[in-house]
């Protein structure tokens, strides 16, 4: 974890100062991330497989799933679906297939987050109720 009371420039917010750096220093879930766990297995093998991160708004998903890129060397592009819009959508799509266009076909995997318990509670993607212009377009 990095010094919390280093002088080096303007200081960051205390959320950003006590993120943790790497998949080790997440607390909790041992059991996934442990070297025994699902997430575990699949970060020594150098690889991700497709998994949903779900909880409240600051649990620390984006952040997880972040480190999980890292780790594995892949690129991570955060998208919200309640501050991003179809435009934001079509150019990390954009962005993806770049990327994949310079890549072997065995690097060239896209893997997205979406961020936004509210989806689940107003019955997702694309279907009736489900909430306004934003989620229905944003995945």
């Amino acid at each position: 974890m990095t010094d919390l009371f280093a002088k080096d420039g303007p200081p960051a917010p205390l959320a950003e100062r006590l993120r943790p750096q790497t998949i080790a220093d997440v607390v909790g879930q041992e059991h996934l991330t442990g070297p025994t766990g699902a997430i575990g297995r699949m970060l020594e093998a150098g690889k991700l497989s497709s998994m949903i991160l779900w909880g409240p708004p600051g649990t620390g998903k984006t952040t997880t799933a972040r480190l999980l890129a890292d780790a594995v060397g892949l690129r991570f592009e955060p998208i919200s679906a309640v501050f991003s819009g179809v435009a934001d959508l079509k150019k990390a799509f954009a962005a993806a297939e770049d990327h994949a266009a310079e890549k072997s076909e065995d690097e060239a995997h896209t893997h997205f987050l979406e961020d936004d318990e509210d989806q689940l509670k107003h019955g997702g993607i694309g279907q009736a109720g489900g909430g306004d212009q934003r989620h229905d377009d944003s995945a």
